[in-house]
């Protein structure tokens, strides 16, 4: 560990950085010092850095809720982390003196392992060092987690899973928030696995959610790579601390068979936590193909949802299925989320898991 010290060497470096929004629970004030030691990087570090050259990130995701425009020269603070997206990048939790890669715009630096063949390289950063308290502790956003908790979540909880990235899944879950909130519930919306954004947040607050919280609420800039012990007791963290909510709408991240959200699915007390989930793809094939994964996890949707709704051909095909298939209108419809309720009593009178 080699800290730069001083009364507080790190407040004029801080001085106008742009803190991400993976850093929002972070108390600012508790950064003291610098720690320039890159070869003991744990995800979740609290990192100083410095734009360098713009690439495929050119504006950052704030703690407040806003965008801002990236200029080399700017100073961020962001969290090092994994990141997995079939459709961006795929990096490491590592830094260097020699630089390191903005791997999400909602605030993830680390190194890139590869990318989709559609986007630019990633923008590079300069390393500065990583925050660190008034005794040299590094910080890590786990340190200002919500306390972990196994308590009393909603009375009803609906899990939104995906055939894969860009397949529907927050559309449908705003959809969902929204019909219950129509309906008159008080509505908790949870993005339990990912890589911290905005984003999906926002989409539930615009449904109309009363609470919205994210794995970044409980410690995790990204849940790529984590031990799936530990992602599941974020995701009863997060249930506990909406408990005074009628109902939980809880979306996990890309699609079924994405590592962690598949290691998650085959365990059974995992599984327990929900009342019932809706699928989303982009297709009829996909859809197939991801309720028979599903099938031998014994997991069946109650509904299909997600991109393919936007065509009427698609939705003739995934309606042979058997099962319903509904639009983003459909699931905002005060009268479906009536139906859904009907449907989670009768399966809870004949003990439907």
């Amino acid at each position: 560990m080699h800290l730069i010290k001083n009364d507080n060497p790190a407040a004029p470096l801080l001085a106008g950085a742009k803190w991400s929004f993976v850093t929002r629970r972070v108390r600012r004030g508790a950064a003291i010092q610098l720690d320039t030691d890159l070869t003991s990087v744990t995800a979740g570090d609290l990192v100083l850095a410095e734009v360098r050259s713009l690439g495929s990130h050119k504006r950052l995701q704030l703690s407040d809720g806003r965008f801002s425009a990236l200029f080399p020269r700017d100073r961020v603070v962001l969290a090092c982390a994994d990141r997995f997206a079939e459709d961006q990048f795929e990096g490491i939790a590592a830094l260097s003196p020699e630089g390191a890669d903005l791997l999400a715009g909602g605030g993830v630096i680390g190194h890139m392992q590869s990318r989709n063949g559609k986007m630019k390289n990633p923008t590079q950063l300069s390393v500065i060092g990583r925050l660190a308290d008034a005794e040299g502790r590094v910080l890590n956003v786990g340190h200002f987690a919500l306390d972990a908790s196994s308590g009393q979540a909603p009375h009803r909880v609906i899990g939104v899973l995906g055939t894969g990235m860009n397949a529907g899944k927050t559309a449908a879950a705003a959809g969902l928030v929204n019909g219950f909130a129509r309906f008159g519930n008080r509505v908790a919306a949870i993005k339990a696995t990912g890589t911290g954004s905005f984003g999906d947040v926002h989409q539930y607050e615009a449904a109309g959610a009363a609470l919205t919280l994210d794995f970044t609420d409980a410690g995790l800039a990204s849940t790529f790579r984590q031990p799936v012990a530990h992602l599941d007791q974020v995701t009863r963290t997060l249930l506990s601390a909406t408990a005074g909510c009628d109902i939980a709408i809880v979306e996990l991240a890309d699609g079924v068979s994405q590592v962690e959200t598949a290691e998650l699915l085959h365990r059974p007390d995992y599984r327990a936590l929900f009342d019932a989930f809706v699928l989303a793809a982009p297709g009829a094939m996909a859809a197939r193909g991801a309720l028979g994964w599903l099938a031998e996890v014994g997991v069946t949707p109650m509904a299909l949802t997600g991109l393919m709704t936007q065509a009427p051909l698609a939705v003739q095909e995934a309606s042979a299925l058997g099962l319903p298939v509904l639009a983003r209108e459909d699931l905002s419809d005060p009268a479906t989320a009536s139906s859904l309720h009907a449907l989670l009593s009768v399966q809870a009178a004949e003990g439907v898991a």
